[in-house]
């Protein structure tokens, strides 16, 4: 089953919706805000291109910061640089200290010398008094070596530091770019999808069934480090046999905003009976459940995967579902189904055991506390049993997405997924 092109768009979109949502939770709070779009208004071609050129700009910033911050550390090398200039200068006064230090101390033994073999009392009178010089000369170039041997270790932490920043300035400004050229990937791709799209005629080939309906139970609780899985079960409340039944699903950490790349640390994948090995969603395909007989149901395994890095939070996971018939006939679901849950840290060792019911670890058996009921694009902003987001009690923060109707952006709320018709599959 394949996710149709002229909703590509929408499928971009539900990648990034819950991070744009989150982020820019307070402009919900205006009744009329500046340029605003309706929630259920698609992005323009010319909208996308425009997208397509700020990321383009944001990429290209990046790429010349990598290059500064590389040319800063390189510059690090050069004798003629102030910070090594001085380095150098000081470690050469340090080293000229040192030699009169040396010298200093050699006179006073001399001296010593000079006084022990004197045998008259103005032989020693002399002898003495050119001991307490020498004396007095070397206490004044130990002094002058301890504060040179200091510059010189200062202008050689100064150097250090130095380098240090400038390493560093180079991660900072390669993770940049790797985010900016992610982003600019994903706007090329939705402008292409959007183009592409163009050339079909929505709205003829797949319906909106409302009695194709979409549950999604799983834990409550997973912990960073481990594995738990969902039941999504897609049944069929038509008269009529669908001969593939398919689904698509996204999860989120709740607390991701764009300075925070908190989605990385999710892996979704799904298996069914039939496909027992454990497959990744992408882009065209989504889970492949077979065929459904009328009042029959399928189940489609999904695990999430918490990497062991993965700070405490608010997940949710949506899914959405859809079938196409030998005939051409295809259709999606009108709601989508969530389930919230919380994301537990790896406990530090000697800090506690850290599982948590459900914690998974592959195994995890379906428990309450998630939500089987639909998400409609209908929100209001309450979460309410109306079937804009079920209200589990995990999290503070999906109200926000509820509030703008976000969770029904998030996968279409049946127009995520959407097959296309076999006949038109070559044109894919």
């Amino acid at each position: 089953m394949k996710i149709r092109r002229i909703l590509a768009t929408a499928v971009a979109a539900a990648v990034t919706t819950p991070v744009v949502f989150l982020s820019a939770a307070p402009a919900f709070a205006d009744t009329k805000p500046a340029g605003a779009q309706t929630q259920n208004q698609k992005p323009s071609i010319e909208q996308l291109k425009l997208e397509v050129a700020a990321a383009q700009k944001a990429y290209d910033a990046a790429v010349v910061a990598v290059a500064d911050a590389e040319k800063a550390l390189k510059a690090l090398e050069n004798a003629e640089h102030p910070l090594v200039v001085a380095k150098a200068a000081a470690k050469k006064a340090a080293d000229e200290a040192a030699a009169k230090k040396t010298a200093a101390d050699a006179a006073v033994v001399e001296a010593q010398a000079k006084l022990d073999a004197a045998t008259t009392d103005e032989d020693k009178a002399a002898a003495q008094t050119a001991l307490d010089e020498a004396k007095k000369t070397a206490e004044e170039a130990a002094t002058a070596k301890t504060a040179a041997d200091t510059k010189a270790s200062e202008a050689s932490e100064d150097l250090d530091d130095a380098r240090v920043a400038a390493v560093r300035a180079i991660g900072v400004a390669q993770n940049e770019q790797k985010k900016a050229l992610k982003a600019l990937k994903a706007a090329e791709k939705a402008l292409a999808d959007a183009e592409a799209a163009e050339g079909e005629e929505p709205g003829d080939d797949c319906v909106e069934e409302s009695k194709l309906k979409i549950g999604l139970t799983g834990p409550k609780k997973v912990v960073a480090g481990t594995s738990a899985v969902f039941t999504l079960k897609i049944t069929n409340g038509t008269t009529k046999s669908l001969d593939e039944v398919g689904a698509y699903a996204e999860v989120f950490n709740m607390d991701s905003m764009e300075e925070k790349d908190l989605d990385k640390y999710l892996d979704l994948t799904w298996s069914t009976a039939a496909n027992p090995k454990w497959q990744h969603f992408d882009d065209e395909t989504g889970a492949i459940a077979g065929a459904v007989k009328p009042g029959g149901h399928a189940d489609i395994k999904l695990r999430l995967t918490v990497d062991a890095k993965s700070p405490a939070g608010d997940g949710i996971l949506f899914a959405a579902g859809g079938y196409e018939n030998k005939d051409g006939s295809c259709g999606w679901s009108k709601d989508a189904g969530s389930a919230e849950f919380d994301i537990v840290a790896k406990s530090k060792p000697g800090t506690g055991s850290g599982t948590g019911t459900g914690g998974g670890n592959g195994n995890t058996t379906e428990q309450g506390g998630t939500s089987t009921t639909p998400v409609t694009g209908g929100g209001n902003g309450n979460t309410s049993t109306n079937g804009s987001l079920a209200k589990t009690g995990s999290s503070d923060v999906v109200p926000q997405i509820a509030l703008a109707g976000g969770a029904a952006l998030v996968l279409g709320a049946g127009a995520m997924f959407v097959v296309r018709r076999r006949k038109a599959g070559s044109n894919a």
